[in-house]
């Protein structure tokens, strides 16, 4: 594969051309990685419409056809559904955790076994998010243990 970097004046606007044989899902994927890389969240609180950061997202979670976006010590509601904020995630440090909940894994402080197979994450913020038995070996690999 041939990459080409051309710098260009600043009164012409920038573009990543990609030319290759077939569409297939590396390519795809490596679509949604370059959108996402700088991409900001919107958050609505109230009457308030907020930009966060990635970093500072400690869980995702939909409930009642909602999604909201969980930080430190505040909460957003998100208008994306939570699909589409897992694309965004891709090559983050998020994973899946539910149907229902998507985790930031670089906030978790510690997590436990509970029942029927499921885990306890514990995030920084004091809070707990359960993972799901099916998304277990996910964290476990993405944790290395």
């Amino acid at each position: 594969m041939k990459i080409s970097i051309e710098e260009i004046d600043n009164r012409q606007d920038e573009e990543i051309i990609i030319r290759c044989h077939e569409v297939n899902e590396e390519i795809l994927s490596l679509l949604r990685r370059i959108k996402a890389k700088n991409k900001m969240l919107i958050g609505f609180n109230e009457d308030t419409i907020h930009q966060i950061n990635f970093s500072d997202v400690y869980y995702f979670e939909s409930v009642d056809n909602k999604v909201f976006v969980y930080c430190r010590d505040r909460v957003f509601e998100s208008k994306q559904k939570l699909y589409e904020l897992e694309e965004l995630c891709e090559g983050r440090k998020f994973f899946r955790a539910s149907k229902s909940s998507i985790i930031n894994i670089a906030k978790i402080s510690y997590i436990k076994p509970s029942i029927s197979g499921r885990f306890e994450a514990r995030m920084d913020n004091g809070e707990s998010v359960m993972v799901s038995r099916q998304y277990v070996p996910v964290l476990k690999t993405m944790l290395g243990i």
